[in-house]
């Protein structure tokens, strides 16, 4: 694993962000969680890489919440074509 950020998804829509904090943590020290609101998904920030595979390693597939969660490396966001609104 090439970062040390995390991508989580089918989170319930109840769950916090220190919770995911706290779940994250038992494999390494976490810098920053961020649920997205009423998407079912977040992101976490581990130290290391290292870290961030061990816990993607752990967790991914595992059930948080009443929901089995996915976790992978983000990937950077991908760029929306440019919108031409010129009257023809």
């Amino acid at each position: 694993m090439s970062g040390s950020k995390l991508y989580v998804g089918n989170l319930n829509y109840a769950t916090t962000e220190d919770e995911l904090r706290e779940l994250f943590s038992q494999h390494g020290t976490v810098q920053e969680v961020n649920i997205i609101p009423n998407k079912g998904f977040g992101f976490v920030q581990m130290s290391t890489p290292e870290e961030a595979e061990a816990a993607k390693n752990a967790l991914n597939s595992q059930n948080f919440g009443g929901r089995t969660i996915r976790v992978d490396e983000a990937q950077p966001p991908k760029k929306k074509p440019r919108q031409d609104f010129r009257s023809y």
